[in-house]
């Protein structure tokens, strides 16, 4: 007889600090003073939230969050890659400070990520811009390097799970049937120590997750008429969500593709990361971050920055 083995449980990784912010390195607190410049781009209806450092007219970067995240997952990885680059970073629609849409999908997403390239002046350079994707932001990245590839330099693709259709089927329809309206937290602070990080994993820096929590909440009126908070999320996002075909469009890109996994991801193993190296353009080469479960920027923000560094063009 077999047993399934049960996966680790990982409490919430703010609950010990009752509400307070987490002690934070000085690069951190560095990062964060380089504020970006933060507009709103309307896209199809919607209003999409953007973030922007560096000078207009250098080489540009995109970075896209994953899903349930928004634009400021990227506020402190933004300052450190910025040095002679034209950095941006956006909420899609349904999540941060987007608008909500009452219908979604990927290729909308694409859309508004090449609409806020523009407008943030990614495409100003003598050369195309760069486009990065974290997760469930690869997909539209994916459908974006097969539709708008020849403009842009590169995609990288940054711990994404291209699962097989069956899989991925059976997931979307379970995620449809468990929808249900936000819960609504007393106090900010009660909502803190409630934020997990999705899939499940340690947090090795608690004052990163704190910031994304922080940036993820909304003051709202309850129920009952009393003030409380609740995450920047459209809840009933993938009631209504059309998921495309990323295979083809992987197969399809028109620019050169990176494949980037957290070196202990259990989300995106060693075999799930060659199977998409085997449906991406011939050649496309593949990269790890030491020591980095699936939320990359989470765990190793500096190695992660530093391998965008590398990665991408600048002045």
């Amino acid at each position: 007889m077999t047993h399934r083995q049960h996966p680790p449980h990982f409490p919430p990784p703010l609950a010990g600090f009752g509400g307070k912010l987490p002690p934070a390195p000085d690069w951190f607190a560095a990062a964060l003073a380089d504020e970006p410049e933060r507009f709103a781009v309307t896209v199809q209806g919607a209003p999409i939230e953007t973030l922007a450092w560096g000078r207009s007219g250098d080489p540009g970067l995109l970075l896209l969050h994953g899903n349930g995240a928004h634009a400021d997952w990227y506020s402190f990885i933004g300052p450190l890659v910025k040095s002679g680059r034209r950095v941006a970073a956006m909420s899609f629609s349904g999540m941060g400070g987007s608008g909500w849409r009452t219908q979604y999908s990927v290729a909308q997403w694409a859309d508004e990520a090449l609409a806020v390239a523009e407008a943030a002046g990614l495409f100003r350079a003598s050369q195309a811009p760069t486009v990065v994707a974290h997760s469930f932001g690869g997909f539209p990245l994916m459908n974006l390097a097969a539709r708008h590839g020849d403009r842009l330099a590169g995609a990288v693709i940054v711990d994404t799970p291209l699962r097989p259709p069956t899989m991925v089927d059976a997931r979307r329809r379970h995620r449809a049937e468990n929808l249900r309206s936000a819960r609504v937290y007393d106090s900010l602070e009660e909502a803190v120590m409630r934020f997990r990080l999705l899939p499940p994993q340690g947090c090795g820096h608690p004052f990163v997750a704190d910031l994304i929590a922080r940036r993820g909440l909304k003051p709202v009126t309850g129920p009952a008429g009393r003030p409380g908070w609740v995450w920047r999320f459209d809840p009933f996002l993938f009631r209504h969500f059309e998921f495309g075909r990323p295979y083809r469009d992987l197969k399809a890109a028109r620019c050169p593709i990176t494949l980037v996994r957290g070196g202990r991801s259990r989300l995106v193993t060693a075999e799930l990361l060659a199977h998409a190296q085997s449906l991406a353009p011939p050649g496309t080469p593949v990269r790890e971050v030491p020591d980095a479960d699936h939320h990359v920027m989470v765990d190793q923000p500096l190695a992660f920055a530093a391998l965008l560094d590398e990665l991408v063009p600048k002045s």
